[in-house]
């Protein structure tokens, strides 16, 4: 994007609840039944049924706010918000208004120059609307089991500035749900999914401009690509001298680009009004003292023991805590002897590289990997040697130590050994010592690699360049 504008990026993530039933009836919430088969009157919005609240709702929602220094509303209402979609069939949703029932929070986050803090402007319950598949050909074909599934709705402030900002915030605050039990946060089912509000404006501009909606955008790599096409956009629309429309437009992820869907509704477009088949909403001291002892140790509390504890950065504490059982596998690691930032190194390259989206089940043991840690640490092996043991590790549990000693992967230090080796190489690729010697770097790259394949990638590699160097000068 040109440098002379910046983004304005507010996020509203809508969050399916962990509750065995839905918000305002009995049917279940399982994901994946077949279509229409978790459907009653009362989630259909038929005339003369009554609305009974899911107290787990309440809690749940509650928990959150707390996890995300909210305030909480100690007395508040639900409301109607007024539209027609034909996934809702009540042609309302019901929702809150004035009174969420979490407000006034925020979460830090890592960014480029260091931690940010992002503001929360609340969190309120509603329920969910049906799910729509479009066929091939023409037509399409409702499924009303997701109508009545409760949710709730986390609205930033416009705090955000860029899309790795937008991507670091939603982590975060996935880490938490999950930390707390209120949700699986699968975004693959749709569990955890974004609208973005973004619009653009002149750096040092303190107007805001105006702003489009991106709605329903499922996966952190959308997120990214979205913002960074619709800022894009937005900025080549400006400078050809058009207006921005304020309106709603859907991420397509096979072009890459945003498209128009409608124009954006304002608050007063929804004529909203307090529902009148719902009680209000009271919460006492006891209720959320009650809820508070239920907060867990949270990611941000981890973060900062594995900072001081094991002195581990900033970044690389945040990228483990992001998943607990990450988190939790990490410290069962560490308490079996595993030098932390060696484990925190293997598992945000290789573990991370090796698991599949959105799992977290980890076929090493936390054993093996603090042995492999060690093995690093006392020198017996290198970097390419450990990335190639993670592998057979991943397929077949083993101890690395026997793994090593079986296949003769240890690592080579012998100086007068590689010193020979060093000066072999030289004289066999004359081009590569001449480039160095005038000043092209990269050149000693490739001696390096012919060293490692002399040594069948087991060589010592500080001690080759090391070696290298001396035999060049």
């Amino acid at each position: 994007m040109d440098q002379a504008y910046e983004m304005v990026i507010g996020l509203e993530v809508h969050v399916e609840l962990k509750t065995k039933s839905k918000i305002f009836c009995s049917c279940p919430t399982a994901f994946g039944a077949e279509p229409n088969t978790q459907c009653c009157p009362v989630c259909m919005g038929m005339p003369g049924t009554l609305p009974v609240l899911n107290g787990q709702v309440v809690r749940h929602a509650v928990k959150a706010g707390l996890a995300t220094n909210c305030g909480i509303t100690r007395y508040g209402k639900q409301d109607r918000k007024n539209y027609f979609y034909p996934d809702l069939p009540k042609a309302y949703q019901i929702s809150q208004y004035d009174l969420p029932l979490c407000k006034g929070g925020y979460l830090d986050i890592e960014a480029d120059e260091g931690q940010k803090r992002i503001g929360i402007t609340r969190i309120h319950i509603e329920e969910d609307a049906g799910k729509l598949v479009h066929r091939e050909g023409g037509g399409t074909l409702i499924d009303f089991n997701r109508c009545g599934v409760p949710l709730i709705e986390i609205v930033s402030e416009p705090d955000i500035r860029s899309a790795q900002e937008a991507r670091a915030y939603l982590q975060k605050l996935r880490a938490i749900l999950l930390y707390i039990g209120v949700s699986d946060c699968k975004m693959n089912e749709g569990s955890f999914r974004a609208d973005v509000n973004l619009s653009v404006r002149k750096r040092g501009d303190m107007a805001l401009g105006t702003r489009t909606e991106m709605k329903n955008l499922n996966s952190f790599q959308f997120v990214v690509k979205a913002i960074e096409y619709e800022a894009n956009r937005q900025v080549e629309e400006i400078k050809a001298g058009k207006e921005i429309a304020q309106e709603t437009r859907r991420f397509d992820q096979n072009s890459g680009k945003t498209l128009t869907m409608r124009r954006k509704e304002n608050a007063q477009d929804y004529r909203y009004f307090p529902d009148p088949d719902l009680m209000p909403i009271t919460i006492d001291d006891a209720y959320l003292a009650a809820l508070e002892s239920e907060i867990p140790e949270l990611p941000d509390e981890r973060k900062r023991k594995y900072m001081e504890q094991y002195g581990l950065k900033a970044y690389d504490a945040e990228q483990l805590v992001t998943e607990k059982e990450i988190a939790d596998y990490f410290e069962a690691a560490a308490s079996c002897g595993g030098d932390p930032k060696i484990l925190s190194n293997l598992i945000l390259s290789e573990i991370y590289r090796l698991l599949p989206q959105e799992k977290t089940a980890v076929p090493i043991t936390p054993q093996n990997l603090a042995k492999l840690a060690g093995l690093i640490a006392e020198g017996k092996i290198n970097s390419s040697v450990s990335k190639k043991l993670v592998s057979e590790m991943w397929e077949n549990d083993r101890d690395p130590e026997k793994l090593v000693a079986e296949q003769g992967l240890e690592q080579v230090s012998d100086g007068g050994l590689l010193r020979s080796l060093a000066r072999k190489v030289i004289a066999g690729d004359p081009k590569s010592a001449s480039d160095y010697r005038g000043g092209k770097e990269k050149a000693l790259q490739s001696l390096i690699g012919k060293m490692m394949a002399e040594t069948k990638g087991k060589g010592n590699p500080v001690l080759i360049r090391e070696l290298l160097l001396e035999e060049l000068k």
